[in-house]
């Protein structure tokens, strides 16, 4: 559980960078409507936008999971007693964890060719594709590793028969629950 609350306090700490990343994008997009309406512009901020929030996402995506703010339709969870949430809730880490290693890994790809072909967007900036792929990559992998890691550390838990521990850090709460 040690382990659990540092990698929430950095992703916590990850989350902020994210967040001042965001409020700046959002104050350069808005100095250029203003910019816009006195007959200039920076150009580009849809480019730059678009590039901050695919970098925002793919690292907000780790400190959402250890919040338990991901969505999940959990009918059948819900009915099952505490031993068969844990289950429900492990398979829905499994798969989590599965999917976003595969993202991860698909991302690479992408990324090495960039590199390998000194690739720059096909815009008036020409942005090289490695300043904004090589974040984004690193969101995903760190995503991928959160989720492993999580998934391992709940399925120790559920081996010890700590059920509501494990429902702690990879539980689904549904809106009655949150509200109370």
């Amino acid at each position: 559980m040690e382990l659990l609350g540092t990698l929430r306090t950095i992703n916590r700490g990850v989350a902020a960078l994210i967040g001042v990343m965001l409020l700046l994008c959002a104050a350069f997009v808005l100095l250029d409507i203003v910019f816009r309406q006195l007959g200039s512009s920076f150009g580009g901020t849809d480019e730059i936008s678009g590039y901050v929030m695919a970098i925002a996402t793919s690292w907000g995506m780790a400190y959402t999971m250890l919040e338990l703010g991901h969505v999940r339709i959990d009918l059948l969870r819900s009915r099952a007693a505490p031993v068969g949430r844990c289950l429900f809730d492990l398979f829905s880490m499994t798969v989590l964890s599965a999917t976003v290693v595969l993202i991860a890994y698909k991302c690479w790809p992408v990324l090495e060719r960039s590199i390998n072909n000194n690739s720059t967007a096909n815009t008036p900036l020409e942005t090289p594709l490695v300043l904004v792929q090589a974040p984004w990559f690193a969101g995903w992998l760190w995503f991928a590793v959160m989720a492993c890691l999580t998934t391992l550390i709940a399925l120790r838990m559920i081996l010890k028969g700590e059920f509501s521990q494990s429902e702690a850090i990879i539980g689904a709460f549904g809106e009655v629950e949150t509200l109370k």
